[in-house]
C-alpha cells in the first residue's frame, strides 16, 4: 500500500521557515505534508508530479489583496489567478466591514478553491466604493467590529484602516485610534494603508504596536518611508525596529522603485512582499505575486529571501505555523516554479522601468494536496478602463507568461 497520496519529485525545495534547500521529494498524505526527503520510491505514492528542474516552495501567501468580487469596487475573483501563480492563501485587506462581512464570507470566502483570510475594515461598509469609507465617524463602529471578529475568528485576522487623506479627511487620526481600539480588544493586529498625507507618516507609525503593519510601505507618495534625500525617516526606523511589519502592497499606487532602492541600500528590505491585487492592479503593472517577487529579484534580493517574504514571513504575521512551510504536519499547500532566465522588464506604478535577468513563473499550484485546475481569467469590471501605463506594458510584451489582455484592441 502506498505511503503517500502524492509525491512531488525531483525539484529544488526552498522552505525558508525550516531552512531547507536542496533537491528533495515532497510526500503528501491526507492533505498534509508527510515528508520532505531525498527520495520517495516510485511505488510509494499513488500519484506523482515531476518537478525536475523547477523550484518547489510552500504555497504563497499574498498578504494584501481585495477579493470581495461582485459587491465592491476593488474586488477580483481570486481563483482564476491562484492556479497560475502559486498563491494558496489570500489575505483580503479590509474589503468588508462589519455589515458587509457576512455576504463576503458566504459568497466569496467559503466557495473559493484557494484559502481566504481577511482583515475587517473599521468602516462598517468596507470598500464598497472606491474611497471615502471613513467620511462619517458614525460608520466606524468599534463595538460592532469587535463582535464581528469574535464571531468569525476562523476567518478574520485583524483590523484594516486606510489613512490616506482622501479617506480620513477631515477626521485626522481618529480612524486609526478606533481601529487600534478594536484590534486591542480582540488581541489582533492592525493593517494601515499609507497614501497621501495628511496625516503624516510619523504620526501614524508612532502609534503602531509590534505586529501591526503598514502597507504600500515602499510607495513614492507623501507618506513615503524615506525623506527627500532617500534616507529612512527616524520615526519610521524606530517603529520598524520595535516590531512594526513593513508590507509592500504594490497595487496601482503603492510601489516605487526609487523608494525600494533607497531602503534596500540602507539594509532595509521589506518584511512581506504582497500585491494589493485588485481591479486596477491585476492587469499591470503588479499583475500577480510572482511578478512582484521578481521585481525584488531585479533589485538584487536572492530567491530564498524573496520566497521567505511571500511564505514564512506572512505566515508568522498571521500566527499560522501550518501555512507557509513544507514542514511535516503543515497543510500541503505547495507551489512549483520555473525560474526563467533572460532579459525581463518590470515597472513600478509610475512607469519607472527596471530590467532583471530572472522571472518566477508558476508551473503548478496545490492547495491541501490537490492541484488547482486551470481557469479562464475573469473579465474586468464594467467600470474599469486600462491606464496608459497598462497599455504600454502590455504592448511591449512585458507581462507574465500566459497573461491575456482583457480589454480588446
Amino acid at each position: 500500500m502506498a505511503t503517500y497520496d502524492l509525491a512531488i519529485r525531483g525539484g529544488e525545495v526552498i522552505d525558508p521557515a525550516t531552512g531547507t534547500r536542496g533537491r528533495l521529494d515532497v510526500g503528501i498524505r491526507d492533505g498534509r505534508i508527510a515528508a520532505v526527503t531525498p527520495s520517495i520510491a516510485p511505488d510509494d505514492a499513488r500519484e506523482s508530479f515531476d518537478a525536475t528542474g523547477h523550484l518547489v516552495t510552500p504555497g504563497l501567501i499574498d498578504y494584501h489583496v481585495h477579493v470581495y468580487h461582485g459587491a465592491t469596487y476593488w474586488g477580483i475573483d481570486p481563483d482564476p489567478v491562484a492556479w497560475r501563480t502559486g498563491v494558496t492563501t489570500w489575505v483580503d485587506a479590509g474589503s468588508a466591514g462589519a455589515t458587509t462581512w457576512p455576504a463576503f464570507r458566504d459568497w466569496c470566502v467559503r466557495p473559493a478553491r484557494s484559502r481566504i483570510l481577511a482583515f475587517l475594515n473599521i468602516a462598517t461598509a468596507g470598500l464598497a466604493s472606491a474611497t471615502h469609507e471613513l467620511a462619517s465617524l458614525d460608520n466606524l463602529d468599534v463595538d460592532l467590529c469587535i463582535r464581528t471578529i469574535e464571531a468569525n475568528r476562523g476567518h478574520l485576522i485583524g483590523v484594516k484602516v486606510r489613512m490616506g487623506s482622501p479617506d480620513v479627511n477631515p477626521h485626522g487620526l481618529e480612524p486609526l485610534h478606533r481601529a487600534l481600539g478594536a484590534a486591542q480588544a480582540v488581541g489582533l493586529p492592525v493593517m494601515v494603508h499609507l497614501g497621501a498625507a495628511p496625516p503624516a507618516i510619523e504620526e501614524i507609525v508612532a502609534r503602531l504596536r509590534p505586529g501591526d503593519s503598514i502597507t504600500h510601505a515602499f510607495n513614492g507618495n507623501t507618506m513615503r518611508m524615506v525623506d527627500d534625500h532617500g534616507t529612512i525617516r527616524p520615526e519610521v526606523a524606530r517603529a520598524w525596529d520595535r516590531g512594526m511589519i513593513v508590507d509592500i502592497g504594490h497595487g496601482a499606487g503603492g510601489f516605487s522603485f526609487l523608494t525600494a532602492e533607497a531602503l534596500l541600500a540602507q539594509g532595509r528590505p521589506p518584511d512581506i512582499i504582497s500585491t494589493d491585487l485588485h481591479q486596477l492592479a491585476v492587469n499591470g503593472p503588479a499583475f500577480d505575486l510572482p511578478t512582484v517577487m521578481s521585481k525584488f529579484l531585479a533589485l538584487g534580493m536572492d530567491v530564498e529571501a524573496v520566497v521567505a517574504r511571500a511564505t514564512a514571513a506572512p505566515a508568522k504575521a498571521l500566527g499560522r505555523d501550518d501555512l507557509g512551510t513544507l514542514r511535516p504536519g503543515a497543510i500541503a499547500d505547495v507551489a512549483v516554479f520555473a525560474l526563467d532566465h533572460g532579459d525581463h522588464a518590470f515597472y513600478d506604478v509610475r512607469g519607472n522601468r527596471r530590467d532583471g535577468t530572472a522571472r518566477l513563473r508558476n508551473v503548478a499550484t496545490f492547495v491541501a494536496g490537490s492541484r488547482l485546475p486551470e481557469m479562464a481569467p475573469a473579465p474586468p469590471a464594467l467600470w474599469m478602463a486600462p491606464s496608459e501605463l497598462q497599455r504600454l506594458v502590455a504592448a511591449a510584451g512585458h507581462v507574465p507568461a500566459g497573461y491575456r489582455w482583457p480589454f480588446g484592441a
